[in-house]
């Protein structure tokens, strides 16, 4: 039996049922929340009544894109340009998440002097309820766009063996109303969640090494046996597109590990690698892996013994020959 769709929409429903995808359904359902019946999506708007889309017909649609894209591309001459549209594809919900938290934050800040300046009046009430409501809409929708981004960015991983990077930065008192209290609970709550976004909790392992690599499979054994002893790790990188910092972004996000990409500043000029030594030396890591490179990889190497920091460091010299490696991969 043929089956027909005269929109979208029916169409990712028949696909959600098809495909229900038990790792990504949860983590839509959780993004997909509606905190309120009503919604606000500016300070000058009127609230409201919309719904939040199906999540499983949002997971349809994001998984049906990036796998047929891929599909589509396979074993032609467009095949090699498959990855930087779906990478583009991937970007447009990070921008458009990034551009929701921007106006969350304005919002925020709106809420918290609102918050700050306690009036008894009905209209000041009002305002402070319809700015609260502002506030949860936006955290809702930039919810579920990083959930769909984060979706896209797996299927973007699966498919190419590299893990999705944006190109630049990449998280009450006595004697007040009800509707104050609640405010300040809000807000105390989304600094909670932000902070953690941005500035993950957890031991730091330190990893850098030269742009020039090829046994991947060496560095993966080494990381996972330092996952293993410590399992709540975050991985601080010196942020290289190729090589060892390549692959170790590749590994964190196979394994679900937080990355800090420690870029150069480029304003410091010729110091700017030595001042990123400085600071990945600054978050007091547990243990660091320092692949064999430039003499940037070796200056980080020493600062790491001379703090008493477990080190391991890994020459060209021992990579597997590629024969070797071929013959495994084969």
């Amino acid at each position: 039996m043929t089956n027909s769709f005269s929109n979208f929409a029916d169409l990712a429903s028949f696909i959600a049922a098809e495909t229900g995808d038990t790792a990504q359904s949860p983590l839509y359902g959780a993004a997909f929340l509606e905190h309120d019946e009503r919604a606000k999506l500016s300070p000058v708007d009127e609230s409201e009544q919309l719904e939040m889309p199906d999540p499983e017909q949002a997971r349809a649609a994001v998984e049906m894109v990036m796998t047929t894209l891929f599909d589509v591309f396979r074993d032609t001459r467009l095949e090699a340009f498959a990855s930087d549209l779906a990478w583009g594809f991937v970007n447009s919900f990070h921008v458009v998440a990034k551009r929701i938290s921007d106006r969350e934050d304005d919002a925020a800040k709106e809420l918290g002097s609102l918050a700050r300046s306690f009036d008894p009046s009905e209209i000041y009430a009002s305002q402070l309820e319809e700015a609260q409501l502002l506030c949860q809409t936006l955290q809702s929708c930039r919810d579920a766009m990083e959930c769909m981004r984060d979706h896209a960015a797996e299927v973007y991983r699966v498919e190419t063996g590299r893990p999705y990077s944006p190109t630049r930065g990449s998280r009450v008192s006595n004697g007040v109303t009800a509707s104050m209290i609640d405010a300040r609970d809000y807000l105390a709550s989304r600094a909670r969640e932000r902070r953690e976004q941005f500035a993950p909790e957890g031991p730091v392992v330190v990893f850098s090494g030269g742009q020039v690599w090829e046994d991947h499979e060496m560095l993966w054994r080494g990381l996972d046996s330092i996952k293993a002893r410590t399992p709540e790790m975050i991985l601080a990188t010196t942020a290289q597109t190729k090589g060892c910092d390549a692959i170790a972004q590749s590994w964190a996000a196979a394994r679900g590990v937080k990355v800090i990409l420690f870029r150069l500043d480029r304003r410091l000029g010729a110091k700017a690698a030595f001042v990123r030594n400085d600071r990945l030396l600054a978050l007091k890591p547990v243990e660091a892996v320092i692949c064999e490179g430039s003499g940037i990889q070796m200056n980080l190497s020493q600062k790491l013994r001379q703090a008493g920091v477990p080190l391991h460091v890994v020459k060209l010299a021992q990579q597997r020959p590629a024969a070797q490696r071929q013959q495994r991969a084969g």
